[in-house]
This record gives C-alpha cells, structure tokens and sequence, in this order.
C-alpha cells in the first residue's frame, strides 16, 4: 500500500474525503478470483471494495458487494450448461451480468480481470459492453497458459499495489513448494493420468495443468499443454486407459463433480477402464485447486503426488481455505474456442488442505451403493 501521498499519485489512486481527511488507499474490485487470492497472499485483502460472484476466498471477501453474475441458470446439467455456452457465443449473448452502475459506485482505482478466456470469468470486453467507461481506472487483465505466467501474474498484481517484495516473497515460497514435490516424486514411479476438465462432454487438461502433473510424478495423457482445454470424443479416454483418472469439472465443487458420476457410469465401457477396475479414479475441487492461476497451483500438485502415490501430504503454510458450494462455470466448446482486518501472510497460515477433503475416491460411491 502506498505510504504517503508521492506514493499514492505515482500509483494512480485518487485521494477521497473520508472523515474530513484525504483518503489515499487504494480501492480494488477484483472479477477474477484467483486475483482475489493473490491479493489476500500480498496483504492487502482490506483494499477490496467489490468482487465477482466467483470470488469466495478467502471466507472475508463473500461480505463484498458481488459485482457480476451468471447471465443464466448453472444448477443444471454439464450437457445443459455446455450447449448454453456454445448457443450464447453463437448468438453473441453474454456469459455474465455485470453490475456497472455497482462498479461505478465503488470508485475503484484497480480492476482486476482476465483476458484469458472468455467463458472462464469476465473480461475487459465484458467491461465495456455493459457500459462501464474503463477509463475510469486502472485495469489489470491478466492471462496464464504457464506456471510461469502465473508468477508473471502475481508479480504484477504486487506490482499494482506496490507491493513487490512480498510478491517475489510469495511467488518464491510457490516455487520452493513445488520444487519439493518434483524432488519427493522423482524417484517413484510415472503413471499416466488423464485429468477430465468438463465430463459432458470430455474436455482435458490444459494449459498449465500437465506442468503440475509432471511435478506431481505422473505422466499426463490426453491433454492440451499450455493451451486451451478441448474436448474429446469419449472414446478416446477408453484407448488411452490411463492408470489414473482425475475428475475435476471447471468451476464445480468437490460435491457438484461427484453428481457427475452418472455421466461416466452410462458410458457401457466405463466399468471396463484399468483405473476403474483397479481403483484409481478420483474426484476432486476443479473450481478450487484446477481452475485458478494463483496461488493454489501448489496446493494442486500436492493433490495430485497424494492421488498418484498414495502418499499423506504434510501441513505447508498456505492462504487458501475451503470454498463453499459454488457456481460452476461453462466448458469451451471442440475446437478450444471459449464455449463456458489485514489477513495473515501465508508463513502465519496453517494449510487447511492437509485438514479437508478435497478429492474423492470413485471406490466411496461404489462401496455405497453395494
């Protein structure tokens, strides 16, 4: 945060009145919530003013005024929310609703956003279709088909707050928790993973996701590296028969992904699948831990090393905490075109995933229904 006036000029934040004083903090609405994450990573968490529908962590920001919404009803089926998406972008219909006159009313000075894609959150694009001048602040829109990108992004959101050092900080302790779980996987063996992004239709990992499947000690098959998730003929996955499979739908919860199960089950060869037979398909927190470039790629492939090999992941500091149920977002359609008080620093944070259940062992459901 700026600390004395210079500073709050050079970072482009408008001084208010408040309680006959000038105000200089800096106002933020993030519509991205991996931002949001960041920004509670860097400290700065009492700077938001308003946030997306998507941004629920940490627990504090679900107070903010939500400064967007889905344009239409996502508590229907994968199939139902997919062939909405795709007719919407046919059509040239909004994904989301956004409250531009709420926007204006919270006079940021900082808007963070993606360009990434357009069905995974709002974009710029979306800014200025509702009517919101972007002129009247500073825009931050940020994209990542890399982890490195990913750091790329949370330098830039420190950048943004003048926040820098803690931003090397934070993008420094990600390095050095991956890191170490190259360098406890490196000796194991490699199975192959296929990990689902959307169940109806397929669509595989992608963009950054094969590097924490590398990291995490498996061999990723069917995926798109460091590009958009598509989608694939169901078939496919029959073929490839990974020894692993991981369900983790974009946007859903652990709990909504496990209603996908139907999906999968109707499939007459599913039962058939080496990963089926022997046990190893899990179900996990697409919305939480795959679909967010922030800080959770790390989380991620701790996940992903305890889904391949078994093994108990140890507490590590970390500022995520549990999502509550949320709304999902849409898939992209076959050809990868867009189809769907301060806070603690993360060395004060215990990491709640080593205490929550964020994956799912397909073996429950079929342990429950005999």
């Amino acid at each position: 945060m700026p600390g004395n006036r210079e500073d709050a000029y050079r970072a482009g934040i408008t001084p208010r009145i408040l309680c006959g004083t000038l105000d200089f903090s800096m106002r933020i609405v993030s519509l991205l919530a991996s931002a949001t994450e960041i920004v509670d990573a860097l400290g700065a968490t009492s700077q938001l003013v308003g946030r997306s529908h998507e941004c629920d962590n940490p627990p504090s920001v679900r107070a903010l005024p939500e400064c967007s919404s889905p344009a239409f009803d996502i508590h229907v089926s994968s199939r139902a929310i997919d062939t909405e998406v795709n007719r919407r972008l046919r059509a040239g219909e909004p994904l989301y609703v956004i409250h531009s006159a709420l926007i204006e009313s919270l006079q940021p000075d900082l808007i963070l956003t993606q360009e990434h894609c357009e069905v995974c959150a709002v974009t710029p694009a979306d800014l200025s279709r509702s009517g919101y001048d972007l002129a009247q602040a500073r825009t931050v829109a940020l994209s990542a088909f890399t982890l490195e990108d990913i750091f790329d992004n949370i330098t830039r959101i420190a950048l943004a707050l003048d926040l820098t050092p803690r931003g090397g900080e934070l993008v420094a302790d990600l390095r050095a928790r991956l890191e170490a779980v190259r360098q406890s996987t490196a000796p194991l063996p490699r199975p192959t993973v296929a990990v689902l992004e959307w169940t109806d239709p397929f669509f595989v990992l992608g963009n950054w996701g094969p590097e924490l499947v590398d990291i995490a000690g498996g061999e990723p098959v069917l995926s798109n590296r460091h590009a958009h998730s598509v989608a694939i003929s169901p078939e496919l996955l029959g073929e490839a028969d990974p020894e692993y499979i991981v369900i983790a739908p974009c946007g859903f919860t652990l709990d909504r992904a496990w209603q996908d199960r139907a999906v999968l089950e109707a499939l007459p060869w599913w039962p058939t699948l080496r990963a089926v037979r022997e046990n190893k398909v899990a179900f996990a927190d697409g919305n939480r831990l795959f679909n967010r470039s922030g800080i959770t790629v790390a989380d991620t492939a701790e996940l992903l090393a305890e889904i391949l090999h078994r093994r108990a992941r140890a507490p590590q500091p970390s500022p995520i905490a549990p999502s509550p149920d949320h709304r999902p977002k849409p898939s992209r359609d076959s050809n990868g075109a867009a189809a769907h008080p301060a806070h603690p620093t993360p060395a004060q944070t215990p990491n709640p995933l080593a205490e929550i259940h964020d994956f799912r062992w397909y073996t429950e459901a079929r342990v429950r229904e005999s």
